[in-house]
């Protein structure tokens, strides 16, 4: 297939970009920039220069590929307007994509949150769908699911639409921007690694070349309107990647007080998300698509080192 990737050179396109040529898969990527341009290049893709403020670009390459994989966001907008205004802007791109490949069952997988779900007292499961955006959820992870629910719909327009759950963690050599090495640094800034209250709120994690797998299945044969669960650890209790990280820093490991948990240097704005606990099966996207995760877990990578370069403290 001729596939159109968007966000090629961020931490997790720059996994499924080689995923999908090792695959047999002749991969364009999107650049706005020379830097981007030849990162693209390195990775074996065809550039195609554009961004996705152009709307009628984006439509032409989309209507060009065999398939698209979108797993870009204009996060220059959070500094101003936080996850909403990136949320708001996606939607034009979705129904781009949609108007470009409408009737032609033509796959469309589009990055999601594990969390979009909600808390709902159990496993969440692919049938889950993206909770229904409120007032409530502005400025929170959820304000996003506007942009599931689009991708979802396109589904009744003959496209093959699908989205990809990604777990609260994707781990891996390239990751140098998510909840990991904010946690970390925040252990060191602090001189102790840390928790919320008890710590058995479980958070999920995948290894972004896994992640990077399962993209690429439900590219090749993902059912239209399909939600995908790409999560490998299902439910790691917060005390113990707190103590993983502390025992790489030889830091001590502590417990903040729930009431505390907003106060200067602890979590601050993150603060909402770390008390939550999101228990997650992928039972059905294992048993579907063949998806069966084989690098190592986030408490092995993160015992592997590469996230402390510079060693123990």
């Amino acid at each position: 297939m001729r596939v159109l990737v968007t966000g090629g050179t961020g931490h997790s396109g720059s996994y499924i970009i080689p995923e999908l040529i090792a695959a047999g898969h002749e991969v364009t990527g999107l650049a706005r920039s020379d830097a981007s341009a030849a990162a693209l290049s390195a990775l074996g893709a065809t550039v195609r220069r554009g961004d996705l403020q152009d709307l009628d670009g984006l439509k032409e390459a989309a209507a060009d590929s065999d398939g698209v994989i979108h797993v870009a966001h204009r996060q220059d907008l959070l500094p101003t307007g936080g996850i909403n205004a990136v949320a708001a802007a996606e939607i034009p791109v979705m129904l781009a994509y949609g108007e470009a490949l409408a009737g032609t069952g033509k796959p469309l997988v589009a990055a999601g949150s594990i969390g979009s779900s909600g808390q709902l007292g159990r496993p969440a499961t692919e049938e889950d769908p993206a909770l229904l955006v409120g007032d409530e959820h502005k400025g929170t992870l959820h304000a996003r699911n506007v942009v599931e629910t689009t991708v979802i719909g396109l589904a009744e327009q003959g496209v093959r639409s699908s989205v990809v759950r990604i777990a609260n963690i994707s781990h891996g050599t390239s990751d140098r921007a998510g909840f990991l090495p904010m946690l970390i640094a925040l252990a060191k800034q602090n001189g102790f690694a840390s928790y919320p209250g008890a710590g058995t709120n479980l958070w999920n994690a995948v290894h972004t070349r896994d992640l990077a797998s399962l993209f690429r299945l439900a590219l090749e044969k993902g059912e239209a309107g399909s939600y995908w669960h790409a999560v490998e650890d299902e439910g790691i209790p917060f005390r113990e990647i707190a103590e993983a990280i502390g025992s790489r820093l030889d830091l001590p490991v502590v417990s903040i007080p729930m009431d505390e948990l907003m106060l200067p240097g602890h979590y601050g704005f993150i603060a909402n998300i770390v008390t939550k606990s999101y228990p997650v099966s992928n039972n059905i996207t294992r048993r579907t698509l063949g998806w069966e995760p084989t690098q190592p877990s986030l408490l092995a990578d993160l015992d592997n080192g590469h996230y402390f370069p510079e060693g123990r403290s």
